[in-house]
């Protein structure tokens, strides 16, 4: 009479390919050893290269934990479901996108224009405008209207952009007599960076980023004529001077 064949929880799949004496193969231990931390970065880091490659409905934790050379058990320990997996991903990128442009921000000079040019390039920062990331955001976007919590993490990280961006307009238009709405110019630039991202993520490289920065810069000189030279080239604006 044969023996009924035995159930394997997620757990279990951690285990599975232990050999005889319980050890696990060299590479296999290694990575059980890496810090939770750096297992989980490396799933999402999976989760962003199958978005860019398969979308967002095709994507399936199998994807991921084979993307990351890990067991799906492992995947299921960490985000237990994909809409756990998914809200984590739009987290990361949302953290990663808002460190980088404050530090950009934080880095440059303290004058208005080159405050302002900080903020705007960030965008296109190779760190984060990459074909990968700017693929994996739009899929996860597109679901916004059905998610909710999607829709609140992306607001949130637009939100912080887009006030800052506002305060820094508002203080350009201060200095230049400008006759522009600050909010009504923040939120101008920031479609415009959006539509940057999306060409660029349809094309691919067919749209590089020298034309994007070409497009923004050219757009700075036309708004904050005061503020930057031909080229964006930040000038150092001096009040008593106008």
């Amino acid at each position: 009479m044969s023996a009924n064949p035995k159930r394997t929880s997620p757990l279990d799949e951690m285990h599975k390919e232990k050999g005889d004496d319980g050890a696990l193969p060299t590479a296999e231990a290694a990575r059980r050893r890496e810090p939770k931390a750096l297992r989980r970065e490396q799933l999402i880091n999976a989760t962003i290269d199958s978005l860019a490659k398969r979308g967002y409905a095709a994507t399936t934790l199998a994807d991921v934990a084979d993307g990351a050379g890990l067991s799906r058990g492992i995947v299921n320990f960490h985000f237990a479901s994909k809409d756990n997996l998914l809200a984590e991903t739009i987290k990361f990128l949302q953290d990663e996108y808002t460190a980088n442009w404050q530090a950009m921000v934080k880095k440059a000079a303290p004058d208005t224009a080159s405050q302002l040019l900080a903020m705007v390039t960030a965008d296109l920062d190779r760190k984060i405008c990459t074909h990968r990331k700017l693929a994996a955001w739009f899929a996860l976007i597109t679901e916004s209207r059905s998610k909710p919590a999607y829709q609140e993490m992306a607001w949130d990280r637009d939100a912080k952009y887009r006030a800052m961006l506002a305060s820094i307009c508002t203080a350009a238009k201060e200095e230049g007599g400008y006759a522009f709405d600050p909010q009504s110019t923040a939120d101008a630039i920031y479609a415009m960076q959006e539509g940057l991202w999306l060409r660029m993520m349809l094309f691919g490289r067919g749209y590089k980023r020298e034309a994007a920065l070409g497009v923004v810069l050219d757009t700075l000189c036309t708004i904050f004529p005061r503020h930057f030279a031909s080229g964006g080239l930040p000038l150092k604006f001096h009040e008593e001077d106008h």
